[in-house]
């Protein structure tokens, strides 16, 4: 493996899985570069102090993935303060717990905003970027296992995730001929602000007291646990790396057995 150090871009990465993958990264020697919302500059902070008090390198940033130009700014910035990039993870999603029927139109138009336009606008940026460098790089998508199987109160995120399996699959049909590959990991079930969520709603709708719908659902993972963002980071580490080279066009599930892809 080369010994000049890699850089990668994790947006959302202030909490949650996408801090999980930017602190992994940092311990896998990259140069992390953090970038969320204005709003989380101190989720951002909080990520970059982990990732260099583990004697990593990270620089913080700022970004808007449903902005167009906020989005190829951040590659800028990147490209300016590092170097270069080599690999570009589109991990910023947003989820509402709400029954297809009370859904509204704003909502989900949000929802597609944010979790298909955003990544197809972080996808396209970083692979222009991969193609001014030469010498390919790696993409990759937050999808989930509602690409494969949607989960009830989940509707237009799961409509969403489907889109991302598809675009990850043809960015990674056009690109490959620049040595770029493109995947897409899909957590399950995971300890996070979302899945808190959803256990509300669903508690809500099935009188269920707090914690008890996770749980119900929690009954379908073989590996008998709910995931932590370490889990996804795991995954999401050796798709970032030389590892991981002849693999492209994927959307890997990383859910404790709940679904077979």
């Amino acid at each position: 493996m080369s010994t000049e150090q890699r850089v990668a871009i994790v947006t959302g990465a202030a909490r949650g899985i996408g801090k999980g993958i930017a602190e992994r990264l940092g311990r896998d020697g990259l140069h992390v570069i953090v970038a969320d919302l204005e709003g989380a500059q101190a989720g951002v902070e909080e990520t970059v102090t982990a990732i260099e008090h583990a004697g990593g390198r990270a620089t913080g940033a700022v970004v808007d993935v449903t902005d167009e130009a906020s989005v190829d700014a951040l590659v800028e910035f990147t490209a300016e303060k590092a170097g270069k990039l080599d690999v570009f993870i589109a991990n910023a999603g947003i989820a509402q717990v709400e029954s297809l029927l009370d859904y509204s139109s704003a909502d989900f138009q949000r929802v597609l905003d944010v979790n298909v336009t955003g990544v197809f606008y972080q996808y396209r940026s970083a692979a222009r970027q991969f193609i001014k460098q030469g010498g390919g790089g790696k993409i990759i998508g937050a999808a989930s296992i509602v690409a494969f199987r949607p989960f009830a109160l989940l509707g237009p995120y799961s409509a969403s995730k489907w889109a991302v399996r598809g675009l990850t699959q043809a960015a990674a049909m056009e690109w490959a001929e620049h040595k770029i590959t493109v995947n897409a990991y899909g957590p399950g079930i995971v300890g996070t602000a979302m899945w808190d969520l959803i256990d509300e709603k669903l508690g809500a709708k099935q009188g269920l007291a707090k914690g008890e719908a996770l749980a119900e659902n929690a009954k379908s993972i073989l590996l008998g646990r709910v995931s932590v963002p370490n889990d996804v980071a795991q995954l999401v580490s050796y798709l970032s790396s030389e590892d991981s080279d002849y693999v492209t066009g994927q959307t890997i599930l990383v859910d404790g057995g709940i679904q077979f892809s």
